[in-house]
């Protein structure tokens, strides 16, 4: 191993990038297919990978073993859509047994279209906490914004999670003139149901069928329109990821934004993306990753850890992602679907 390449390494052997910012939050994509289309994620069309190219659940949990040896605490699943993938609870079974045993949290991502008939087994494999995105109560306008799918069965599967004992974050994508005026209501909903709420700016990834420019709405105007009716206090509660978190104390809320656009939070990264093919990228905005799928399949531990190493010597300061007057060129090719939400 180079010099360079030990860079990677903390202490035990925990995974430590080159600003000295430890690892240990890992998103692990289980699939990068979707039963929704939605417009700021993906095109219409969108072609998925072959699933020949995509790893075995054991190759999964495997994975996710050796990133747990080399202290990763929190693992995340995403997709795509996690819950479409075929026997996807046994995988949370596999991972979900570490819990306690270097583990301190399983959770996943979810459209929540498949939550009703998983939710059960997911809380009993250990399955806390989930988030699920939504972007508009207005049925018609989910519709449109998913290219198809039901609201009713979205709201039905977060009240049979619910009904499990998982806490429920929701997760909204703020899209200008498209569902600013449903913030608020959202809002509400989710301080009435005990859930979470947080916004997130439109990220430009990939190349979809509209202009993310005509869609980008900043969420420091969100947050002074909201100040405007409500206090908010801001908060030290953090959930592992990049949201700051504030109590909205009229509605005795919590309210989290994420803001790579107007308020860069990379001084903070704390985690790394895996796709469903074994691809690390060491960032969301860039576009450099290292293949752990062959060192994987060939069983050849020593070569994982040091493609762990090196990935931690290029993760990058931060990221690149900028919309402006001249458009929204994505600050890269791939679509979320393909790195993990």
């Amino acid at each position: 191993m180079t010099p360079t390449e030990k860079q990677g390494s903390g202490a035990e052997g925990t995974l430590l990038d080159a600003f000295g910012r430890r690892i240990s939050y890992l998103r692990l994509s289980v699939t990068d297919r979707c039963d929704f289309r939605c417009r700021y994620c993906m095109s219409e069309k969108m072609q998925f990978l072959p699933k020949r190219e995509i790893l075995t659940l054991e190759e999964l949990a495997a994975l996710a073993d050796a990133f747990i040896a080399r202290g990763i605490r929190k693992i995340r699943l995403t997709g795509g859509e996690p819950l479409v993938r075929r026997d996807v609870v046994d995988l949370v079974r596999m991972i979900g047994r570490r819990i306690g045993d270097g583990l301190e949290e399983l959770t996943i991502t979810t459209n929540g279209s498949q939550l009703r008939r998983h939710a059960a087994a997911l809380a009993a494999a250990g399955v806390r906490r989930i988030n699920v995105s939504i972007d508009t109560l207005d049925p018609e306008r989910f519709a449109f914004i998913t290219r198809g799918g039901t609201l009713d069965d979205v709201l039905d599967g977060i009240q049979a999670a619910r009904d499990e004992g998982i806490a429920i974050k929701i997760n909204m994508v703020a899209l200008r003139d498209f569902n600013e005026q449903d913030i608020e209501p959202m809002l509400r909903w989710c301080a009435a149901g005990g859930h979470d709420l947080t916004l997130i700016e439109t990220m430009p990834l990939g190349e979809i069928d509209e202009d993310r420019t005509d869609r980008y709405l900043p969420l420091d105007g969100v947050r002074a329109a909201l100040e405007n009716r409500y206090t908010l206090s801001p908060l030290d509660y953090r959930t592992g990821g990049p949201a700051r978190y504030f109590r909205i104390e009229e509605l005795d809320a919590r309210l989290g934004l994420i803001t790579p656009l107007t308020n860069n939070f990379c001084d903070g990264c704390n985690r790394v993306r895996v796709t469903a093919t074994g691809q690390i990228y060491m960032c969301l905005g860039h576009d450099s990753r290292l293949d752990l799928r062959s060192a994987l399949r060939a069983g050849d531990a020593q070569e994982l850890d040091r493609l762990l190493d090196l990935a931690m010597h290029r993760k990058p300061q931060r990221h690149n992602f900028a919309i402006d007057q001249r458009g929204a060129i994505p600050a890269v090719d791939r679509h979320m679907s393909v790195t993990g939400g």
